[in-house]
């Protein structure tokens, strides 16, 4: 009898907490999938114009770390990684990192370009489309992926990054060198 109510008293400690993973099963910082370095996919290619007009290829990043965001300015949690993403592509640009927001915009540059004007944002800011979207499995906003220097999926966050979690790979992935003859090294 004693040992039915220790774990009578035990599972009402825990039941709350079961609730709640049953609740909100995944944490921002659960919510990503991560590749090794050996079985990472190609990041499929894109050719898009930025703001200016200027064309940004995706293929241009090779040998660069590529967090590839895509955003809407509707977007809630859009707008709290934003600020985090500029400060990734400031502290870590010398580096070889290189930030590119994929725009969902429905109406295109004009919800865009005043966005960007006002937030002053300084990464290249594309818009997509559906095509694009689907090629990266986009589902819902925001998504970030992060692209090594070969040009492959390193990580994939759906829904809001965790910032540390997210800086971290960032960081991990600069340290490596770009694949030659099959062989990648650490600076």
């Amino acid at each position: 009898m004693k040992l039915f109510q220790a774990l009578f008293r035990l599972s009402a400690r825990i039941a709350p907490g079961i609730a709640l993973l049953c609740v909100y099963p995944m944490s921002p910082a659960m919510m990503f999938h991560s590749a090794e370095a050996d079985s990472r996919k190609a990041a499929p290619g894109f050719a898009l114009n930025d703001a200016q007009g200027a064309p940004i290829r995706l293929s241009d990043y090779r040998g660069k770390v590529v967090l590839l965001n895509f955003w809407a300015t509707w977007c809630h949690g859009c707008k709290l990684e934003i600020p985090w993403f500029m400060e990734f592509e400031k502290k870590y640009k010398g580096s070889g990192l290189e930030v590119i927001g994929v725009a969902m915009d429905d109406d295109g540059w004009k919800s865009v370009k005043p966005y960007l004007e006002e937030k002053k944002m300084n990464y290249t800011v594309v818009i997509g489309d559906e095509g694009l979207g689907k090629l990266y499995g986009l589902g819902s906003m925001p998504m970030t992926v992060l692209i090594d220097r070969d040009g492959r999926i390193a990580a994939t966050y759906n829904g809001v990054v965790g910032r540390a979690q997210c800086e971290s790979k960032i960081r991990m992935l600069l340290q490596h060198l770009v694949k030659d003859n099959g062989k990648s090294g650490a600076k």
